[in-house]
């Protein structure tokens, strides 16, 4: 049996990045990979294929409006088929090269799935057949998450996509019933929407995107029904039917049952922690009632010694975060083996994007979030359509928004919605992380006509100092 100092069960964005860090400081490392394929939920069905099929719609898209910018495009389709096949083909590509990053020599890679027998012992089922016990010091649970399906008549006897299915369905439906409201969601209604799709969205709770502020869901809401998408906020499935004109959601909103029709359903209803088959009850690691592995500010389980990092901490479902928690996690578990104070994760400068037309980004806390904290704030917003390279460039819907303390003006949070705000929104990232002030935004000369310069008029204004060229 061979003893570890860190031993990584799951090798994706999290996994990945705590036994780089882990080799990198000099502890002896084992990364344990049980999936069919190399490389997590981000590159193999989350992040990057969604990507790419999100950039052939904006593409779509901009050939549409060809005629508003003077140009003639002539005659344009998609081809479903040709699609697919572009993000096959990155994602091959992303795939084999985080799999030559796991074998480089840097770390130990175990294609097998992996059960705690106890607290320092794992017993590995080998995909290529046989098993191996393995010793450690210490373990980092990175897991990651599945979809999360509840119990909805019918559904499965009618058959719908999800956000794994969809990405190699190579027939694209005439029409869609989204299931959720969250970014997979929305970001599968843009890119059906874009294409063509009737799309209806039908979400349980009574605002899209929950994490967000609703100025910001509201918005992107009046973008959709603009397009022609249909959002319905406020419900409760009740059923799904499967009929000669294709396929019925039911629901109840304000008391009234109503139905959704559309040739497919897509499922969206989010994901929850992958821990089935760990073993987590014999090495004594409590999980919380989602089943999401119960961990401190050190990333630290119940078992001090065991780590958890990523979507199975049920956290955030977001890859940057994911690799931070990786990275800390396993700094901490080479100071636990030296008898070091651990580090304490911040995620001060927590962010989310989505990836709609038009984007959302967000970064720090939102107005909700600060009143729950007893935070005294400051709001500033600035909207999109009174800035000249948003006008020049057509695309001027939407705002940003800053939130700064009341007491010294430092900025807490930002969001935007808009044209290019999954870029913009790093500008923030970078003023946050300075703790500076929005006087010290505005200050800070930014080239004009520009995207980015629409910051330094919230900034202005909660500064109270001159105005610039628009």
């Amino acid at each position: 049996m061979e003893m570890f100092d860190f031993v990584v069960i799951g090798g994706g964005s999290a996994g990945y990045a705590a036994a780089t860090a882990a080799a990198g400081a000099g502890l002896k490392t084992v990364c344990l990979e049980g999936g069919k394929e190399v490389g997590g939920l981000c590159i193999l069905r989350g992040c990057m294929p969604s990507k790419t099929f999100i950039e052939s719609a904006n593409r779509f898209l901009t050939l549409r409006r060809a005629k508003e910018f003077g140009l003639s495009a002539g005659p344009i389709a998609f081809d479903p088929e040709a699609i697919i096949r572009r993000k096959r083909d990155l994602i091959t590509a992303f795939a084999r090269h985080r799999e030559e990053q796991l074998t480089d020599g840097r770390f130990k890679f175990v294609r097998g799935r992996a059960e705690f027998t106890d607290s320092h012992h794992l017993r590995v089922k080998l995909l290529g057949g046989g098993e191996e016990e393995i010793e450690g010091k210490t373990f980092l649970i990175s897991t990651g998450s599945v979809l999360n399906f509840i119990d909805l008549r019918g559904l499965n006897e009618a058959g719908f996509l999800d956000s794994d299915t969809a990405l190699d369905c190579e027939h694209f439906p005439q029409s869609v019933v989204i299931l959720g409201g969250g970014a997979i969601a929305l970001e599968f209604a843009h890119f059906y929407n874009a294409l063509g799709v009737e799309v209806t969205v039908v979400q349980r709770s009574n605002q899209v995107i929950k994490e967000a502020d609703p100025d910001i869901a509201e918005a992107l809401v009046t973008a959709f029904r603009k397009r022609g998408v249909r959002v319905i906020c406020g419900t409760k499935l009740l059923h799904v039917e499967l009929t000669a004109r294709g396929k019925s959601v039911w629901y109840e909103q304000n008391g009234q049952k109503k139905v959704a029709e559309a040739e497919e359903i897509f499922y969206a209803l989010g994901r929850k922690p992958s821990v089935q088959g760990l073993g987590l009850e014999k090495a004594g690691v409590e999980t919380d009632k989602h089943k999401a592995v119960v961990v401190n500010d050190n990333l630290q389980t119940s078992q001090p010694h065991i780590f958890a990092a990523g979507d199975v901490t049920g956290l955030y479902e977001i890859v940057h975060i994911a690799v931070q928690q990786g990275e800390i996690a396993a700094g901490n578990a080479r100071r636990l083996l030296i008898g070091e104070v651990p580090e304490a994760i911040d995620y001060r400068l927590k962010m989310f994007v989505i990836f709609t037309e038009p984007q959302i980004a967000v970064v720090g806390v939102n107005e909700r979030e600060a009143v729950e904290l007893g935070m005294e704030i400051k709001v500033a917003k600035y909207p999109f359509d009174d800035l000249g390279k948003a006008l020049v460039r057509g695309e001027v819907e939407g705002f940003v928004k800053l939130i700064v303390d009341a007491k010294n003006g430092e900025i807490v949070g930002g969001a935007a919605i808009g044209s290019e705000a999954s870029e913009l929104i790093h500008e923030i990232v970078v003023a946050m992380h300075f703790h500076s002030t929005a006087a010290t935004l505005a200050s800070i000369p930014h080239y004009h006509p520009t995207l980015s310069e629409i910051w330094t008029y919230p900034a202005e204004g909660l500064a109270q100092v001159g105005t610039r060229i628009r």
